[in-house]
């Protein structure tokens, strides 16, 4: 290993390690899968809920298309919150956003016999929106958790140029790396949807999981670089 690869290790913010990524892009599919499952809305895919509001409204079915409202705006304020998030904590957004959405996502479990359709669609597509603002890197390279089209580019784009030669330091390596971040998204949906059909009242548990290991990496590797 070079020298210049291990600065760049030793640099390596906690939260842009591929490990993180994949637990984030792992929830963020469960996520998407729990939600269209039980609500028959994305909790992260925007464009989704976007596209199905104007299919709808095109058509003058007003009532199916106003169902894509509610998570739009509410994935708008989770945004917000996270941008304010980072003005206001700097480098402890990462962990605090976490925090945030595991125990908002213990909250939706804990009530959501009691609560309206409405108001888990909120609570999700907020604690949805808040990992796509506050991680969006990946070893130093932007990425999403939430959706795959960006990451599946990079994908074929590094193999295309580990393939032809050039393009950026270790192209084959940033693109598995963006690959395993689409195969893990994949994953989340697949078991998100599994479990979801199976033990609906405990399926948020496994997203819960997820972030919580985030939520330890990214809080014991910060004490560890304080000591």
């Amino acid at each position: 290993m070079s020298t210049l690869d291990l600065a760049a290790g030793a640099s390596l913010r906690r939260d842009e390690t591929l490990e993180v990524a994949l637990l984030l892009a792992f929830a963020g599919g469960y996520l998407d899968a729990y939600t269209w499952m039980i609500h028959g809305v994305m909790a992260n895919a925007q464009t989704a809920n976007l596209v199905l509001l104007w299919v709808y409204g095109s058509v003058g079915n007003w009532a199916a298309a106003l169902h894509f409202v509610p998570p739009i705006l509410s994935f708008a304020i989770g945004v917000l919150v996270a941008a304010w998030l980072r003005h206001a904590t700097g480098d402890r957004a990462s962990v605090i956003s976490t925090l945030i959405e595991i125990l908002l996502l213990i909250a939706i479990e804990i009530l959501h016999n009691r609560l309206p359709d409405l108001a888990g669609t909120l609570g999700i597509s907020f604690v949805a929106a808040m990992p796509t603002a506050i991680f969006t890197k990946v070893e130093g390279v932007v990425y999403s958790s939430v959706m795959i089209t960006g990451n599946m580019r990079q994908a074929i784009e590094g193999a295309f140029a580990a393939v032809v030669g050039g393009g950026p330091p270790g192209p084959l390596r940033r693109s598995g790396m963006f690959a395993a971040l689409c195969v893990m998204f994949g994953v989340g949906a697949a078991v998100g949807a599994f479990a979801t059909k199976s033990f609906p009242n405990l399926a948020l548990g496994m997203p819960v999981i997820a972030l919580l290991i985030v939520l330890l990496r990214c809080e014991v590797d910060r004490s560890e670089a304080r000591a």
